[in-house]
């Protein structure tokens, strides 16, 4: 193939993700040299296309980086009014009492918010600060310099053939340069993994663990709305099957956010994760509250939960990874949108002063230190071993062990050292001939929905004539190996319905890939038995358009 010829752009700073981790570090780096030419490139149509979390936003992140947010108008309307727990049975629930909890789990002075909302807000600060922020920009390769170091990325290619090659019709895109390149693309981010593996950062570190979050937006009776309530739940529908819970927040204008979270490390490869969800909303204490209601927006969301001892190295010549791309989640908080922001704060502080170092390209170590040793790292190291006690004892276990943990590390010390996650998600599939079918009641198309149906009110979209951005490593593996061992988990663990098997009479049986669907979870690129599946970024503006996710 011809060399490709692209324009290039030269900037102090290129910033792949518009974020709260990306947003951050734009708008502190501003803070510090308003003539630092500083570029935020983000995939979605629009800042907060692709932003989904739950979320209950701690602003410790935003009040060191705007202390004055209330009075510029952050959308921080909810504050959060009241905290429950619950451990449900199938018909009823039990109230797990605050008291014991560890102080760290009170959600006073925290915010029920549309973390879209937030970032489109951040975007405007930012822009206003002279930021350049380009929306519908996926950033599809790293550029290397010429030791090898970090100097930019490609962004903005599109029209590509079908096999992928470049036609005549193919906008190259550009590469833009940065002295350094933060990567806060969210998790498992496709450049992050390529850098990631590239200087081998997650050396000596716990690999990664995952759960995907899956989320509706519900309109209830008014007489049911309780503005601020936030309600969290565990054990049913789950169970014995996997790790998970649900989350409840009752936000503004008679509007709900029901989310529901199952852990990836399960090992019946029969589970389905997006039904586990669709039948917890027909639990009596959930099926009361939606019950006249109407759902009005779906999305669905890897989220990193392997915390302090998984998080690998952030930084390598040229570049550092940010926020999830790195893996900051509270786990037991269900938070980490704060760290996110103190992340990118830390990151362009470290820029700043290599910048003003005349330094460029190599390793900003400062950053990396004050995650590790700063209020990130003290966040994180708390909560380190509620995970791996779920992971291998369930569910009761890490709540009397992990709250016991918690306490202890809030006075400096524990008991249990630092637990390992030992397999990675992909690996903790088990075969099926180890497990049986789930039988999932289908849904009633009032409080559950099938996943197509669902998939509608996610508004993603994707330009049909495109490559397939979701790519088999090998085309035989997932009939030959997943199928035949694995009892085809792809169809069940993408909460969008990408992925199928076809059984056509008088022919062999097909693996169908409907991109058009992908929510961009990065759910297959994570679980997938034999991690054959690899996430790519489709062209920029592609995937879904979520309104205040």
């Amino acid at each position: 193939m011809a060399q490709i010829e692209r324009e290039a752009m030269e900037y102090d700073v290129v910033i792949v993700g518009a974020g709260p981790a990306g947003l951050s570090a734009a708008i502190r780096l501003k803070q510090l040299d308003g003539d630092l030419n500083v570029v935020v490139l983000e995939k979605g149509s629009e800042v907060g296309a692709h932003i989904l979390s739950g979320a209950v936003l701690d602003p410790v992140g935003l009040n060191e980086l705007i202390p004055d947010w209330a009075e510029k108008g952050a959308p921080l309307n909810v504050p959060v009014t009241d905290d429950k727990f619950y451990m449900l049975g199938e018909a009823g629930a039990m109230r797990i009492p605050n008291a014991p909890m560890p102080p760290l789990m009170n959600n006073h002075g925290n915010y029920i918010v549309s973390m879209g909302n937030v970032c489109r807000w951040m975007a405007e600060q930012a822009e206003a600060m002279g930021v350049e922020i380009f929306p519908g920009m996926a950033c599809s390769e790293i550029v290397y310099g010429d030791k090898g170091e970090v100097k930019g990325v490609v962004a903005g290619v599109f029209g590509l053939e079908a096999d992928g090659s470049y036609g005549e019709n193919t906008e190259p895109g550009m590469e833009l340069h940065g002295k350094y390149v933060f990567l806060s693309e969210g998790v498992r981010g496709s450049l992050s993994k390529e850098v990631i593996a590239k200087f081998d950062l997650a050396q000596g570190k716990e690999p990664q663990k995952y759960g995907l979050g899956m989320k509706e937006i519900w309109e209830i009776d008014p007489d049911k709305h309780k503005e601020g309530s936030v309600t969290h739940t565990m054990g049913w529908p789950l169970g014995g099957n996997a790790g998970g819970g649900s989350f409840i927040y009752h936000l503004e204008k008679n509007q709900v956010y029901v989310g529901f979270v199952v852990h990836l490390n399960y090992k019946n490869p029969y589970l389905f994760p997006y039904m586990e969800f669709q039948r917890f909303k027909h639990h009596p204490m959930v099926a009361d509250l939606l019950k006249g209601g109407k759902r009005i927006a779906y999305g669905a969301r890897a989220i990193s939960e392997g915390g302090y001892q998984s998080m690998p190295k952030m930084v390598a010549p040229g570049v550092a990874l940010l926020g999830c791309s790195v893996g900051m989640v509270n786990v037991p908080r269900i938070k980490g949108n704060h760290n996110a922001m103190l992340s990118g704060k830390a990151a362009a502080e470290a820029a700043f002063d290599a910048i003003k170092a005349d330094r460029s390209g190599d390793e900003l170590t400062a950053y990396e230190t004050e995650v590790r040793d700063g209020a990130i790292g003290a966040d994180l190291k708390k909560v380190r071993n509620v995970k791996p006690f779920w992971s291998k004892w369930g569910l009761t276990a890490s709540l009397m062990l992990g709250g016991f943990d918690m306490w202890t590390n809030t006075l400096g010390f524990s008991l249990f050292g630092t637990q390992s996650h030992g397999k990675n998600d992909a690996d903790a599939t088990e075969e099926a001939s180890r497990h049986r079918p789930i039988d999932y009641p289908k849904p009633d198309g009032k409080l559950s929905f099938d996943r197509l149906t669902n998939v509608a009110f996610s508004f993603t979209n994707h330009e049909e004539s495109q490559p397939a951005h979701l790519r088999l490593k090998d085309e035989s593996v997932p009939v030959n190996v997943n199928l035949a061992k694995y009892a085809g988990p792809s169809a069940r663990y993408c909460p969008a319905g990408v992925y199928e098997f076809v059984q056509e009479e008088g022919k062999d049986t097909r693996f169908v890939i409907n991109f058009q669907n992908c929510v961009h979870c990065k759910t297959c690129d994570i679980k997938d038995p034999s991690q054959n599946i690899t996430w790519t970024t489709p062209q920029g503006g592609d995937g879904p358009n979520y309104p205040n996710m």
